[in-house]
């Protein structure tokens, strides 16, 4: 590996070039005041994941999870505007990103596998209903002699 080129650590497989991530600052939407309308304090965060050399697995399980956040050519946008400086918005596209990243590279949980129930425990389900019907039939109108 290269030691010019800063990485960030995903899992101890997998790390990422900062060379694959781009960022652009927007103006935030919604309230805010004249902050919101001055300031370009929003980012958006671009991750080139087709070029980045993750494993195709892992690859394809990300752009799954990224959903709407996934592009066509393999890229995953991160938007994040929840503060009020730029800096710490970049902070926190970068974590959900790697978080993001992270959750992807897990493996998928082993398929389910279908149990029967035993046949003692359909029996003792079986009594069950039984005595409850006939607790509930006890119940009725009382019948002359």
């Amino acid at each position: 590996m290269d030691e010019n080129r800063s990485q960030i650590k995903i899992t101890n497989r997998i790390f990422i070039d900062e060379d694959d991530l781009e960022e652009s600052f927007i103006r935030s939407a919604g309230p805010g005041g004249q902050n919101v309308n001055k300031v370009s304090t929003a980012v958006q965060l671009r991750f080139f994941a087709a070029r980045a050399g993750l494993p195709d697995d892992v690859l394809a399980r990300l752009l799954k999870l990224a959903g709407q956040r996934g592009t066509k050519d393999g890229d995953v946008l991160i938007e994040a505007s929840r503060f009020r400086t730029q800096e710490r918005n970049r902070e926190d596209a970068r974590e959900r990103m790697v978080a993001l990243i992270a959750k992807a590279a897990e493996p998928p949980p082993p398929p389910r596998k279908k149990t029967r129930p035993t046949k003692g425990s359909i029996e003792r389900r079986l009594k069950v209903k039984a005595g409850r019907s006939d607790v509930k039939k006890m119940r009725g109108r009382v019948k002359g002699d």
